[in-house]
């Protein structure tokens, strides 16, 4: 048996002490994972101690047929996924009240001129679902039947998927490296 399914199998007959090996093991991970979804430094911190809490909480319901980490991803998904919706409603409110933006800290911006290349300007101009498909790939490593299990569709569709997103990046980072270009000239 995998060493991390056997700490998990112990944490669920009660030794809730070893729950502390698997934070240090994926805490680095899934923070990683929250901030590329996020954007955001602080909010991928709290988001991190939301996950982790959720799933020591549910660590009950975790099944060994799924891989521990997918399980684990899953719940980081949800839960980023929740926050981005909750951002937008927030951002809709804000417009219909006529609300100014606050002026952005220094950090901000910073990140902001940190993350201006193409292809993060491409990134950011997919939907939440195609992002995340493309993090989990690439930046997580996952395989396409990790990413099934972490969606919850088929392996066939996660493959067409990230096939479609990948040219939509394609097109949207040679449109963004044009218009630079263009600006430059």
């Amino acid at each position: 048996m995998d060493p991390i399914e056997e700490k998990i199998r112990r944490i669920q007959g009660g030794e809730g002490g070893l729950y502390s090996d698997v934070i240090r093991l994926y805490q680095q991970r899934i923070y990683l994972y929250c901030y590329r979804l996020l954007n955001n430094k602080e909010e991928a911190e709290d988001a991190v101690q939301d996950i982790l809490i959720k799933a020591y909480q549910n660590i009950g319901q975790y099944k060994p047929q799924a891989d521990f980490t997918s399980w684990l991803y899953k719940i980081a998904y949800h839960h980023c996924l929740n926050l981005l919706r909750r951002q937008k409603f927030q951002q809709q409110v804000r417009k219909l009240l006529r609300q100014e933006v606050t002026e952005k800290s220094a950090e901000q911006m910073a990140q902001n001129r940190l993350f201006s290349e193409p292809v993060s300007a491409a990134l950011r101009k997919l939907d939440v679902e195609d992002r995340n498909l493309l993090i989990l790939r690439i930046y997580e490593d996952k395989s396409f039947a990790e990413i099934s299990e972490i969606l919850g569709v088929s392996t066939a569709t996660v493959r067409k998927r990230y096939e479609r997103t990948r040219e939509k990046l394609k097109k949207a980072i040679e449109r963004r490296e044009k218009q630079l270009w263009a600006s430059v000239n």
